[in-house]
């Protein structure tokens, strides 16, 4: 079936609702499929690029995908890839996928896109890889979408981003899977990473060099001790005043760095000693933790009484982006139960040159790897994944070595 592609217009709003609604029901947890005013704003905003496929025998709208921008950052993220049910089969999502990016890379603003992709079947991960996405990592029980799913994180760079990444040389032990996985899976090396435990914190700069850093296979990981101590947490959920506070804390972008993040809840002790501004997607059961005031060392011994209030706001899923290079922040989230579950390798661009971060989350809901189709550019992510879980939440002779 013939289609042609062309960017979305505010006259498609019903249209891509409707559509939206045929492919993932009531069940979709994204605004820009559902939300009017959402989709109005993406759809005129001269920084998204939102493309549309109709049949050209009856007009009929086919898909739709979107690519959200952060000009600032320089980071953009393709959502909402969606084709109608009776259009499946025919490389439809492949050329929206292709077509979407390199529009978006065309304009000379970005430096990276990434994407979540579902897992329930193999093909949209075949769908990006096959355009030029590579696979970062896992982000177990990110979204409740059919239930609590488990999605896969992709990204493709713009030419000479890669080369240009800043170098790390240690990294906390338990980051050592994650990222050996990623030299398995896509080449990035990390053969001269050295490995370092809480006790090894050393305030001077790593000196460079060093050999290979992996544990041995089936090696037990050191686990950070978990805090014992409880804070009360105040959870404040208005949107309006949190952005406005939000903004007069941290009036530099380069302060809070969380790309495409708008934070919408705080989440405080009565005392005041720190304000953590997070967003927080309870359509999704998720969250996003964004910034720390005055400084994020100010909430490392509260990070698990955090999980708690989380939790019983409704998010079961929380996640956060730290550098590759800041192992003490690395270190505060691991000893509260935080996993490395992707990396993005040259995510943040400073200068001419390029940082990596790490993805870290948490999850307090059972995680089922059972249903979830796993391609093999993916796979050893998930084995990175079970490796570092088990060495933080089982006890050591529990551990098959």
């Amino acid at each position: 079936m013939n289609t042609t592609l062309r960017p979305a217009a505010p006259q498609d709003i019903a249209e891509l609702r409707q559509l939206y609604f045929e492919v993932y029901g009531h069940g979709y947890p994204v605004a820009l499929g559902s939300d009017p005013t959402e989709m109005h704003r993406l759809i005129t905003d001269p920084h998204s690029h939102w493309l549309t496929a109709r049949r050209t025998d009856t007009g009929e709208l086919a898909g739709s995908v979107v690519v959200q921008t952060d000009p600032g950052n320089r980071v953009g993220k393709l959502v909402g890839l969606a084709v109608h049910p009776s259009q499946r089969q025919c490389g439809l999502a492949g050329r929206l996928t292709e077509a979407v990016t390199a529009d978006a890379l065309a304009a000379g603003t970005l430096d990276s896109i990434h994407t979540t992709v579902r897992m329930v079947t193999q093909a949209p991960q075949r769908v990006v890889a096959r355009n030029g996405y590579r696979p970062l990592g896992l982000l177990p029980n990110a979204a409740d979408v059919s239930g609590c799913e488990t999605l896969a994180l992709f990204a493709c760079y713009a030419e000479g981003v890669l080369e240009r990444r800043e170098r790390v040389t240690v990294v906390p032990r338990a980051v050592m899977p994650l990222l050996d996985a990623a030299e398995e899976s896509i080449g990035i090396p990390c053969a001269a990473v050295l490995p370092a435990d809480a006790t090894d914190l050393d305030a001077s700069p790593p000196l460079p060099g060093g050999g290979a850093g992996s544990p041995a296979p089936g090696a037990l990981l050191t686990a950070p001790a978990r805090p014992t101590t409880r804070t009360p947490i105040e959870v404040i959920n208005a949107p309006g005043f949190v952005r406005r506070r939000f903004r007069e804390l941290f009036p530099d972008p380069a302060g809070a760095y969380s790309p495409l993040r708008t934070p919408n809840t705080v989440l405080t002790t009565p005392d005041g000693a720190f304000e953590i501004y997070a967003d927080l997607d309870l359509a999704a059961s998720s969250c996003a933790l964004v910034a720390v005031h005055p400084y994020p060392a100010a909430a490392a011994r509260a990070l698990d009484s955090l999980m708690t209030a989380l939790t019983r706001a409704g998010a079961d899923y929380v996640e956060t982006l730290v550098p590759l290079a800041d192992t003490a922040g690395l270190h505060a989230f691991l000893a509260a139960g935080f996993v490395p579950s992707a990396s993005y390798p040259a995510m943040r661009r400073v200068g001419d040159r390029f940082h990596d971060y790490v993805v870290l989350s948490r999850t307090d809901r059972q995680i089922d790897f059972r249903t979830t189709a796993v391609s093999p550019l993916v796979q050893p992510y998930l084995n990175a994944y079970l490796t570092t879980w088990a060495s933080t939440y089982l006890p050591h002779h529990e551990v098959v070595l």
